[in-house]
């Protein structure tokens, strides 16, 4: 590193657990945000700041009035723009040193292959379970750790499902694809401006965690918010034996 990002960065390379090579290690990095919305603002946003060196950031979205409440990067100016474009504008305004890459596209198939293959650490921070699911299932295939998160009312939950390890269990094994969930909706249901930003740093904290190497990550648990009291439920998540998408291709991933 320079002595710009020695400064830049000093407060992270203070804490012996990050250190120089940690933050190097994070300067090196490549995470993949998928959702410009109430989560991946604030992700975005810290991963930014920590100094991530590239991120990818899609969203098929423009920036909408009702966005702004609670949708951190973009402004009154964004209303009408893409929201990968605002997203990119107001990060690089904080630090200019990170690269960047905005997708206007509701990525999915090959191409959402392609880019979790390259990809560090994959954010998910979308609002529907069909991506949610095609997501999970590129991560499965690639072994690359996904970090997941939803907030609705005043409910937000977070987990880390990594994928690197064979044992790990998939979003699949928690929410499985076909079940009957109730999708909810925040342009119908409403969403507390302050819970998505809660819970899209919990995953930057968890992206940067997983990047360095550093403590423990809430691989195996299910992090829960109720914000009207304020109150944090921890879960236990373990892989299902039967899992359709996770199974066996960490059985392909463990054999020689």
């Amino acid at each position: 590193m320079n002595d710009d990002q020695l400064l830049r960065y000093s407060r992270h390379i203070l804490l012996p657990q990050i250190g120089i090579e940690g933050q190097e290690r994070i300067v090196g990095s490549h995470v993949l945000v998928i959702g410009a919305g109430g989560l991946g603002s604030p992700a975005a946003l810290y991963l930014a700041t920590a100094g991530v060196g590239t991120i990818t950031i899609a969203d098929a979205d423009i920036v909408d009035l009702t966005n702004l409440q609670r949708q951190v990067l973009h402004v009154n100016a964004s209303v009408g723009q893409p929201k990968v474009t605002s997203a990119r504008d107001t990060l690089m305004r904080y630090n200019p040193e990170v690269r960047v890459a905005p997708l206007q596209e509701r990525i999915d198939g090959a191409r959402l292959e392609a880019l979790v293959a390259q990809a560090d650490v994959v954010l998910d921070c979308c609002d529907n379970f069909a991506t949610r699911h095609a997501v999970n299932r590129a991560c499965v295939q690639h072994g690359k750790p996904l970090v997941s998160g939803a907030a609705i009312r005043f409910d937000g939950q977070v987990s880390v499902f990594d994928m690197r390890d064979a044992d790990a269990p998939c979003y699949h094994c928690l929410f499985p694809e076909g079940q009957d969930l109730e999708e909810l909706r925040c342009a119908v249901t409403g969403v507390f401006a302050p819970l998505t930003g809660i819970i899209g740093t919990v995953q930057a904290a968890e992206a940067l965690k997983l990047l360095t190497g550093i403590g423990a990550t809430l691989h195996g648990r299910l992090l829960l918010l109720d914000a009207l009291s304020m109150e944090w439920r921890s879960i236990n998540v373990k892989k299902d034996a039967a899992c359709a998408v996770c199974n066996g291709a960490s059985m392909a991933r463990a054999s020689p």
